[in-house]
């Protein structure tokens, strides 16, 4: 049997020391969250800039303008995690076992809301009338690594990039990682102001700096020359849908001995809006 022998042995302990991970989703509010959603797929409608017209005589005919009309596509991803504890590994552990199983479940089902938001805002947002139309971040929305890491010369420039498109400067947020957190710190020319703020962000004594909220997660991709990428956007910029909750259930299994079985499921998908509202930010680790 695949028993956690090593618990067997700690028999002083109360309860099972979950392994160090995270437990709470960090993006889900950050970005926007619509839990209205059946079927096998759901289109979001956008609508885009439009000009007026100046009237320049009497009794002009009427200009009729046509907004540019777009549409993102989202479709469902499906979930599980389980785990089963054994009636005879229970008797050898002290305490209560099944509330660390369900703990360990739900921040995977956490750390996966987060890998789910951020897979669409780095990957591909299907759009048109049946999301046959692939779109990418384009060369004008991404910091190149240039073979160093997070500056704040990067920084200014994402800031840069999103103010030229005129994306709205609240609800900004910088998703990094503790490698592109630590550059900052050790930025040559970085000002005091700028240090102390950037070790109030490493203690969590603040999450804001240079017009975003700062958010960490270690599970950021890195492109084919190995450089991490980082992404600032806006919150109406990504579109996190959901279908089904994470769930769980905890029950007696008869066909396992009346072990228990801690189950989580979910259902939920995601997708970038908009190119404009994400920049991606490309550094050398």
């Amino acid at each position: 049997m695949g028993a956690p022998s090593v618990a067997n042995q700690q028999q002083f302990a109360n309860t099972i020391t979950l392994i160090a991970q995270q437990l709470r989703t960090r993006l889900r509010d950050r970005v926007m969250v619509d839990a209205n959603w059946n079927g096998s797929k759901k289109f979001y409608n956008q609508y885009g800039k439009n000009t007026m017209t100046e009237i320049l005589s009497r009794y002009q005919e009427t200009p009729i303008s046509s907004v540019d009309h777009r549409r993102r596509m989202v479709t469902p991803r499906y979930w599980v995690v389980n785990d089963l504890l054994d009636p005879v590994d229970a008797l050898a552990m002290c305490g209560d076992p099944l509330s660390a199983y369900s703990q360990a479940n739900v921040a995977a089902a956490n750390r996966q809301q987060d890998q789910t938001i951020i897979d669409a805002i780095s990957g591909a947002a299907y759009s048109d009338e049946t999301g046959s139309t692939s779109n990418t971040i384009a060369a004008a929305q991404k910091v190149t690594a240039g073979g160093t890491g997070l500056s704040l010369v990067k920084l200014t420039a994402a800031s840069k990039a999103l103010n030229k498109a005129e994306v709205p400067s609240e609800d900004r947020t910088l998703v990094l990682n503790s490698e592109a957190l630590d550059d900052v710190l050790n930025t040559t020319g970085i000002t005091s102001v700028d240090y102390n703020s950037v070790k109030a962000l490493m203690s969590g004594e603040i999450d804001q700096f240079m017009g975003f909220t700062w958010v960490r997660s270690e599970l950021l991709p890195t492109d084919s020359s190995s450089s991490r990428l980082l992404y600032a956007f806006q919150k109406s910029g990504v579109q996190l849908a959901i279908q089904k909750e994470p769930t769980g259930r905890l029950t007696e299994r008869p066909d396992k001995n009346y072990g228990w079985q801690a189950y989580i499921s979910m259902c939920m998908g995601a997708v970038r809006l908009e190119e404009e509202k994400v920049i991606q930010i490309a550094i050398a680790e």
